[in-house]
C-alpha cells in the first residue's frame, strides 16, 4: 500500500515538471522596487521591476516593467526584455574581443576580457554577463552608486553600442 502511494507521488512529480514547457530565455530579476505616486486621495503604490533575459549563447535583453502587482510587472518586464534582445559579438571562447567601459547616470562599469580566469564580476554585472553566455570576463563597477538600475543600464547600453 505504501509503495503504491510512493509510486503515485513520483508519477505526479514527474508529470508536473513535463507539463510546463521550458522557456526560450533564462531570466533573472535584478530589482523589484515599490514606487509611490501621490494623488488627491492619498498615495498610489505600484511595482517597478528590472529584469534581464538571455539564452547563454550571446543574446541578452533588458526589460523594465511597472504595474500595480508584482506578477504583472514581471510579465511586462519579460516582454520588454524580449523586445530589447541584442546579439553580442563574442569570440570563439565566448569572451569579449576587447575592453569595454560605460557610464550611465552616476554608474561607471568596465568589462575586460581575461583569459582563463572565468567570470569575475559582482552583482548586476555578473547577472548580465552570465545570461549573455560570456566566459573569461572581468567586470568592475567603478562608481559610488551600486544601484541595480544604474549599473544595469550602463552595462547594457555600452554592450549594445559596441555590438551594433
Amino acid at each position: 500500500m505504501a509503495e503504491e502511494e510512493n509510486r503515485k507521488k513520483n508519477n505526479n512529480r514527474r508529470s508536473s515538471s513535463f507539463g510546463r514547457p521550458k522557456p526560450e530565455f533564462d531570466q533573472k530579476i535584478l530589482s523589484i522596487r515599490r514606487v509611490t505616486r501621490v494623488v488627491a486621495g492619498g498615495r498610489r503604490f505600484s511595482f517597478s521591476v528590472a529584469l534581464v533575459a538571455g539564452d547563454k549563447k550571446g543574446s541578452v535583453g533588458l526589460g523594465l516593467g511597472k504595474a500595480g502587482d508584482t506578477s504583472l510587472a514581471i510579465n511586462k518586464a519579460i516582454r520588454n526584455a524580449k523586445k530589447n534582445m541584442i546579439r553580442l559579438k563574442l569570440t570563439k571562447t565566448m569572451s569579449l574581443p576587447y575592453e569595454v567601459s560605460a557610464k550611465f547616470s552616476s554608474s561607471y562599469v568596465i568589462l575586460m576580457p581575461n583569459k582563463g580566469r572565468g567570470l569575475v564580476a559582482g552583482t548586476v554585472v555578473r547577472d548580465i554577463t552570465k545570461l549573455a553566455g560570456m566566459k573569461d570576463v572581468t567586470g568592475k563597477i567603478l562608481s559610488g552608486s551600486k544601484s541595480g538600475h544604474g549599473c544595469t543600464f550602463s552595462n547594457f547600453f555600452k554592450i549594445l553600442e559596441e555590438s551594433g
